[in-house]
């Protein structure tokens, strides 16, 4: 077949233990998973779960052992880190029961949601889709994914992260307020889950800026440390 315009790549991640890649379709996010995050954010309790997205071009590969880097982006003064446990999945489906969601995950990984604060916050008073705050080039950097054969279903695990050496977020999934199960299964109602999505399952408390030349540690017990420097 050919096509009137040069057809884009496929984005796609190294597979820990594997020469082999994940391939992604699209990148789905959940809103403040975390309660204490919440509060940050200045909401509390424990709301029904939201999504945004991002595209696929917005994921930047970081293979393990690497230390990846990522432009300052445009119109942002107010650039924050949101360290994640990112889910792969492998197995797609509409109305998933929370019983069954584990059999549809491939891997995880750990990423960042890199999110441009000040220009979301501008949406929010407006009451306008929140995309120029989230959907942005290289706005989400990911590690190696690590097939869940060999790391197990993960339920709980320290997640954090450093900046420069200084411990900015610290928690542990366990205190996803939605779990993993819950997430994929509130996700397939809305819509068909399918082979090479992505799960950004939400940030722990500490989100905070970074500038050109920070560099970024991010571990999720299990899974591997994920670098990333601010250029």
């Amino acid at each position: 077949m050919a096509y009137v315009v040069a057809a884009p790549e496929i984005v796609s991640l190294p597979v820990s233990g594997s020469a082999d890649r994940f391939p992604v379709r699209r990148v789905f996010c959940v809103g403040r998973n975390y309660e204490a995050h919440a509060k940050e954010m200045g909401f509390t309790g424990r709301e029904p779960p939201f999504f945004f997205l991002k595209p696929a071009e917005a994921v930047v590969p970081v293979p393990a052992g690497s230390v990846g880097e990522i432009a300052y982006p445009s119109l942002t003064k107010d650039l924050h880190h949101e360290i994640e446990l990112v889910v792969a999945i492998g197995t797609g489906g509409r109305d998933i029961a929370v019983a069954d969601a584990a059999s549809h995950i491939y891997g995880y990984a750990v990423g960042l949601d890199m999110t441009r604060r000040d220009l979301q916050g501008e949406m929010k008073k407006q009451g306008r889709p929140w995309c120029i705050g989230k959907a942005f080039e290289q706005s989400a950097p990911i590690g190696p994914v690590t097939p869940i054969a060999q790391c197990g279903e993960l339920t709980k695990g320290a997640i954090s992260l450093t900046v420069n050496g200084a411990a900015r977020q610290a928690s542990d999934v366990s205190m996803l307020i939605w779990s993993v199960n819950e997430v994929i299964a509130h996700l397939s109602t809305a819509w068909v889950l399918a082979p090479g999505d992505l799960i950004m399952t939400g940030t722990p408390e500490g989100v905070a800026a970074v500038v050109r030349g920070d560099r970024m540690h991010g571990e999720i017990a299990g899974l591997g440390a994920l670098d990333v420097v601010v250029r």
